[in-house]
């Protein structure tokens, strides 16, 4: 309890304030923008339907090599986002190795709250777990996609499925399923990127923190419930 109740002092109340509606926030989204898509349409639902179509479509053709590119394509984002999350998380290792030169150059920046090397630290390492979560985001991805491409490359043949009664709904709906989980672990790789812009306001204050968690969510919020691009999307 005495090491515990150590751990709980080395920040002021108004940072672990801020920290907790920063993961609230966070988790608090993920949860309420999967559920609200169930009763309205979002990007995500929307653009999962027309995977759906798609897939469907795909039972009709004799040759699917445009199919086959459309989903390696697709794959490019996720691999480009994890690299260069590799980058940014070798970055922020380099910076902890060198906490004390690295804090004394950030008390030079205008607004930016003055602290110890210690909490400098930590707000690095909260950095740090946003970005290692978009990693493994990234990444499982990509291999969904792989599944997504197998799923493809295994279809029967178009005339198969009248030939020998295969149901065209029954694939779609699985192989649409699996492209949407890919572009669904995808976007929560993204949206770690997004709150991580957030987590840089603990940088200078509290408040700033606050404020920044609050933007990225209804900066997320409009271009997933209120965008022009889902109203085009569900026209």
């Amino acid at each position: 309890m005495e090491a515990m109740f150590k751990v709980m002092t080395l920040l002021p109340w108004t940072d672990w304030a801020a920290v907790v509606v920063f993961f609230a926030g966070w988790v608090g989204y993920a949860w309420f923008a999967r559920n609200r898509a169930q009763t309205r349409p979002s990007i995500l639902a929307s653009t999962n339907r027309i995977r759906r179509l798609w897939m469907l479509q795909i039972t009709y053709r004799e040759v699917r090599v445009v199919d086959g590119a459309v989903i390696q394509n697709l794959s490019t984002s996720p691999s480009f986002f994890a690299s260069t999350t590799i980058l940014i998380i070798g970055g922020l290792l380099a910076v902890l190795g060198t906490s004390d030169k690295a804090t004394e150059l950030v008390k030079e920046i205008p607004f930016t709250a003055r602290t110890s090397v210690l909490i400098f630290d930590l707000k690095l390492i909260l950095l740090l777990v946003l970005f290692v979560h978009a990693f493994f985001r990234f990444t499982w991805s990509m291999r969904q996609y792989t599944f997504g491409a197998l799923m493809i490359g295994s279809a029967p043949e178009a005339k198969m499925f009248a030939e020998q009664g295969l149901s065209r709904e029954a694939f779609a709906d699985r192989a649409g399923r699996v492209v949407g989980l890919a572009a669904e672990t995808f976007n929560d790789g993204l949206r770690a990127y997004y709150f991580s812009f957030a987590a840089i306001g603990w940088f200078f204050s509290p408040l700033i923190f606050v404020c920044a968690t609050a933007g990225v969510i209804y900066v997320l919020f409009q271009r997933e419930f209120k965008s022009d691009m889902l109203e085009v999307l569900n026209s």
